[in-house]
């Protein structure tokens, strides 16, 4: 679990560094210009890093779902080396995935219109500046986000099914709401990823559709790297503890009487 959580936290790190500082230079000094270089640049590690926590989530998925259904397989399914592979795996098949679609889009012409209609450089909006003719782009677009996206998500759905079915038969009540806890707003934040992931890249791009896909958008690059380190930090015992012995070292030095977190 922690070598999942170890790539996940190197992946949400990466992942936010490449929209938000970008995105909150241009709202804090009004300069919202980008040459096409550093727009193709962020794309190719905007969608690197999608396509990778694509596959990430259901690995992880699966690994709770081992770890809860068969603990006593566990350690022999999920060894070191199947977990190194399932890594190498996830990683490379996000690369290749970006790299397809940035090879596509630099191959475009642009000689229109120069402003794109998004927070970040997304295929969508960017593709739309082209002169050129789009729809090998579209194509492959939607056969990748299709595979990204569709499988993914329903094997994550198909473990949390057999998740529950095994937590509804834990005699603990205790046992039921803490397990229910964790999957639950796990589930809840893998729906918002997959779903916005869904609909603004494998729907048919529609007007109201267009007009939502900014908002959507926000959840996948925004909200899910802080639910994520609401869910895997700050629901962690291990790491409420630490967090409680920092909090009291620094009252403790600055002499404020200690508090229980």
């Amino acid at each position: 679990m922690y070598f999942f959580l170890g790539n996940l936290s190197c992946l949400e790190t990466c992942y936010s560094s490449t929209i938000l500082p970008r995105m909150l230079a241009s709202l804090l000094t009004g300069d919202r210009t980008i040459s096409f270089r550093m727009c193709i640049l962020q794309y190719s590690f905007f969608s690197f890093l999608v396509s990778v926590e694509c596959c990430l989530s259901f690995v992880m998925s699966y690994d709770r779902y081992l770890a809860i259904c068969k603990p006593l397989h566990y350690t022999a399914l999920m060894n070191s080396r199947f977990c190194l592979q399932l890594a190498a795996g996830f990683w490379i098949s996000g690369l290749l995935a970006c790299s397809t679609l940035t090879s596509l889009i630099s191959q475009l012409s642009f000689c229109g219109p120069n402003e794109v209609d998004h927070f970040l450089c997304d295929i969508t909006p960017v593709k739309k500046l082209s002169c050129s003719d789009t729809s090998l782009v579209d194509t492959v677009t939607f056969i990748l986000a299709s595979i990204y996206t569709l499988p993914p998500f329903l094997l994550t759905l198909v473990s949390y099914v057999c998740l529950i079915a095994t937590i509804l038969r834990v005699p603990s009540t205790t046992g039921r709401q803490k397990a229910f806890s964790t999957c639950s707003s796990h589930l809840t934040v893998v729906t918002l990823f997959y779903g916005a992931l869904i609909i603004v890249y494998v729907m048919p791009d529609t007007d109201t559709l267009r007009v939502l896909s900014k908002v959507f958008s926000v959840f996948y690059t925004i909200l899910t790297p802080m639910f994520n380190l609401l869910i895997y930090s700050l629901r962690n015992r291990e790491v409420k503890e630490a967090l409680r012995r920092a909090v009291n070292s620094l009252l403790i030095f600055t002499g404020i009487e200690t508090v229980q977190i």
